[in-house]
């Protein structure tokens, strides 16, 4: 009896240990359960944005690199530097209310300053940047040459970082892989809005990346490029003031378009001017860089608009611009079509404004009324009307009448000290008649010296003149009544000539 109680008991001892064993495993397993649940929670929640990405800045002097981060800051007026700059703009998550700051690194547009790349652009955020390259619109003629020769620079900086070729070859798979797995917003119905943060050495197993075109990506520069091109509100300018017309933006955009085909770039038209597509290049670049959903379609339509995702473009779809070309072709040179307008040298001088023609005949006017009004019967200075001899038209007809009837002797004549000589017309005929007079014994041209000496009365009669010495002297008379009412000499000349005859 003994034995059986003691074996009971070791029985009952058993059982309540298993009982003890079961409990604690279902604690284990509702412990697991609740640690499944919260670690898929913590899978499917978005990570945080992250920090230390980077946006590369590069362009042509004047092209507006600075003016457009600083649209995209917030900032209305910026105070340019010099060498590199430093700017960023504000990345902010609705979803998640989380909010990063993206660094952008503005480079100046004169090769001196290229090696200060190396304070923007390392090894350690390589995987985390964007290289943009600003195209300055305005000056459409600089396109290719500006953007060839900066897409160049950042490629020389990149090789100078001596990269781990294993590293640089996963970034340069991710590139292709993003420009092939481009899908036009709806398109995919499968995909997940959710934000997907691109890391660098990712692979998709299921994916499968397609050849590529002849002229797609022969430049891989292992980081996602954006060309911009700026001040898109001057397209209306060149057509007016260098008779650009649609087939020349056309042609300029066939060829932007095929650079960015090369480096497997986006391509978006701005201007901060009228703010035009700068909220377009704020989705894109968090969409880049933060994995943010891109639902922009791409716009192709309005030339002054122009946005064409990374992925989007071929050559099938750059050869429809050729259709519009009239006077152009595909395969001409781009320096030979868009070429640089001359230099005007009224830029560099002051302008000259043309005064209203109100204005100028008013000043005129006022001209013509101050200078002497020209009319006949201005008075003339006795000098030089003794110099010029010429006396008034009144009188020369006077002097003509007495010389038909009185010879001129070729004699000294006797001038009256009192009358200045060659003052009028008058005086001159006062001296010659006087002449005449006092010297009656003088032969007078045309007679006979030998014949007696005639006198001039005489001489006056033969020559079939009734004209005798009273009629002269009421000539005389006559005459120096009108020289009163012009001059007045100190005396009369028919006074003169009577004291001269008494």
């Amino acid at each position: 009896m003994a034995a059986i109680g003691r074996s009971s008991a070791i029985i009952n001892l058993k059982g309540d240990n298993a009982s003890v064993e079961k409990q604690t495993c279902e604690e284990e397993d509702a412990q697991n359960l609740w640690s499944s649940i919260l670690s898929e929670v913590t899978t499917r929640s978005r990570p945080k944005l992250p920090a230390g990405k980077n946006v590369i800045v590069l362009g042509e002097v004047g092209a507006g690199k600075t003016t457009l981060v600083a649209k995209l800051q917030g900032l209305e007026e910026y105070i340019k530097g010099r060498g590199l700059e430093y700017l960023y703009f504000s990345v902010h998550d609705d979803d998640i209310e989380d909010h990063t700051r993206c660094n952008v690194w503005v480079l100046d547009g004169d090769l001196f300053h290229k090696g200060l790349q190396k304070f923007a652009v390392t090894q350690e955020n390589l995987a985390d940047t964007l290289v943009l390259l600003v195209m300055d619109m305005s000056r459409p003629w600089m396109a290719l040459d500006s953007l060839q020769k900066w897409a160049s620079v950042i490629r020389e900086h990149i090789d100078k970082l001596r990269m781990n070729p294993e590293v640089m070859r996963d970034m340069e798979q991710r590139v292709v892989r993003q420009f092939q797995e481009y899908c036009e917003p709806g398109s995919n119905l499968s995909s997940s809005p959710q934000r997907r943060i691109p890391t660098a050495g990712e692979k998709d197993e299921e994916s499968v990346v397609l050849p590529l075109g002849k002229n797609t990506l022969t430049h891989n520069l292992g980081v996602p490029v954006m060309v911009v091109c700026t001040k898109c509100d001057a397209i209306g300018s060149l057509e007016k003031d260098h008779d650009y017309r649609d087939e020349h933006f056309d042609f300029t955009q066939s060829h932007i378009r095929r650079f960015c085909l090369q480096y497997g770039a986006a391509l978006l038209y701005t201007s901060v001017k009228e703010n035009k597509n700068v909220d377009i290049l704020y989705k894109y670049l968090v969409h880049k860089l933060y994995g943010f959903p891109l639902d922009l379609p791409a716009q192709v339509v309005e030339k002054d608009s122009v946005f064409i995702p990374s992925g989007w473009d071929n050559e099938k779809k750059i050869a429809i611009l050729y259709e519009n070309f009239q006077t152009l072709k595909a395969n001409d040179n781009f320096e030979d079509v868009i070429v640089k307008p001359p230099i005007r040298r009224v830029v560099h001088e002051k302008e000259k404004l043309v005064e209203d023609d109100q204005v100028f005949l008013t000043q005129l006017q006022s001209l013509m009324m101050k200078q002497p009004a020209a009319t006949a019967g201005r008075p003339v200075d006795p000098a030089n009307r003794a110099s010029s001899g010429s006396p008034r038209a009144t009188n020369r007809s006077a002097s003509a009448n007495v010389a038909n009837v009185m010879p001129i002797q070729s004699g000294t004549k006797k001038i009256d000290p009192n009358i200045k000589g060659g003052q009028t017309s008058e005086g001159v005929l006062a001296n010659f008649f006087n002449s005449l007079l006092s010297k009656k014994g003088s032969p007078a041209p045309g007679t006979n010296p030998a014949g007696g000496g005639s006198s001039t009365v005489g001489t006056i009669k033969k020559s079939g003149s009734k004209l005798g010495l009273s009629d002269v002297q009421a000539e005389l008379d006559r005459i120096s009544s009108k020289s009163d009412l012009d001059t007045s000499p100190p005396t009369s000349p028919a006074s003169h000539i009577k004291g001269k005859e008494s």
